[in-house]
């Protein structure tokens, strides 16, 4: 599978597109517009940081006691459930009064959920397309959730500035919905990949599986911490500049389409691993300029090229199924989602509390710094093909 024409011509593909837009417009539109809302109440980088990423914290939670339920639930009743919790609650956020404890309670329960569903949404690839079209398929997927954040971001930017940051978190609980009603009719009713209730011990086992591989611990390592610390940068753009956040989050969008359209339809197999290692440090080293407190173009241009380099995400992706058996695919995808989701919570934490005390361009550039060095630090890991493994 070699174009685009075959990959939408692939049964369900179209629909599980429509799921992960909508999802994902959601989710661009609601945590711009939570960030906003939670920085104009508390003035607080850190709290500001921590409403857009920090959900991800419970991802954690999620990968060590749900994730089984990845290969064990039937996919088109997860990802309509889970869609319909994250409809749910996102309009819950939008109360007025609501205490800030609870709006992270609820954006809690949102990650526990999301656990769940970012190991089915991208497992059901390894179904609708043959191996060959992982690859493609996933890129795909990642340049629409790119146009869908440049579109989500400058939308949600317009609302909060002309209409209100809490109705433009009720916008995104209705993009929830679509998600959930393009699961429900739009795909097909297929069993679970794998046998067995869903369960804690059954997550351990799998998990122990899955990290118990030298290969794949690095890979994991790889797809989590270096681009969760430059998600730590991102979660400084409105303290950085409170109106021209929108903007500056659609221009990493536009990178990450820039990064997806190249490395799935232009780069050639032989040289993935080639030039792997320098997308991966492509993501994080042009983020070093911020420690010159740069003017908003330089910072435009600087985080357009990084984000480019988010590309790198899905070549190791396609080299975790390769090292994965089929029956794990789900939860492979999941704890990788999971913890890269989870990292993003930490990076945006550490972000905020350095820029606390520094400021949001010195935390951009001390988060840069650090994701270099995880990257250099795991090269050697990630250096040579690696084969397929017994398990």
């Amino acid at each position: 599978m070699r174009t685009y024409r075959d990959l939408f011509r692939a049964p369900e593909y179209t629909p599980l597109f429509a799921v992960v837009s909508a999802n994902t417009a959601g989710m661009a539109m609601s945590g711009l517009a939570l960030g906003t809302l939670v920085f104009e109440a508390t003035k607080s980088p850190l709290l500001s940081s921590l409403a857009m990423f920090g959900p991800s914290f419970t991802q954690l939670i999620g990968a060590t006691t749900l994730l089984s339920a990845a290969d064990r639930l039937p996919p088109r009743a997860a990802l309509t459930a889970t869609s319909l919790v994250f409809t749910l609650t996102t309009a819950l956020v939008a109360i007025p009064g609501l205490p800030v404890w609870a709006l992270f309670a609820l954006l809690g329960v949102q990650g526990l959920a999301g656990s769940v569903a970012g190991g089915v949404r991208y497992a059901m690839l390894t179904d609708i397309l043959p191996k060959d079209g992982y690859v493609l398929g996933r890129s795909v997927l990642n340049m629409s959730s790119g146009l869908t954040q440049i579109a989500g971001f400058a939308t949600g930017g317009l609302l909060v500035a002309f209409f209100s940051p809490r109705g433009t978190v009720l916008v995104g609980a209705a993009l929830y919905l679509v998600s959930a009603l393009a699961s429900r009719f739009g795909l097909s009713a297929r069993p679970a990949r794998a046998g067995g209730r869903p369960s804690i011990a059954a997550t351990w086992r799998g998990n122990g599986r899955l990290l118990t591989s030298p290969a794949r611990r690095y890979v994991f390592v790889g797809l989590w911490v270096p681009n969760g610390l430059i998600v730590g940068c991102e979660s400084l753009y409105v303290p950085y500049s409170p109106s021209h956040a929108g903007m500056l989050l659609a221009v990493a969008a536009v990178g990450m389409f820039v990064g997806d359209v190249l490395a799935g339809r232009f780069l050639p197999p032989a040289w993935r691993e080639r030039i792997g290692p320098y997308i991966r440090l492509l993501l994080a080293a042009p983020y070093l300029a911020f420690a010159l407190d740069p003017g908003l173009p330089v910072a435009v241009a600087v985080i357009a090229l990084a984000s480019v380099g988010y590309s790198s995400t899905l070549l190791l992706q396609e080299r975790l199924m390769a090292l994965t058996p089929d029956e794990l695919h789900g939860q492979a995808l999941g704890l990788f989602s999971s913890g890269m989701l989870a990292m993003q919570g930490v990076g945006a934490t550490i972000a905020g509390t350095v820029a606390q005390f520094t400021g949001p361009s010195a935390g951009m550039a001390v988060m840069a710094a650090a994701s270099v060095a995880v990257t250099l630090a795991i090269a050697p890991g990630l250096r040579p093909p690696v084969p397929a493994e017994a398990v």
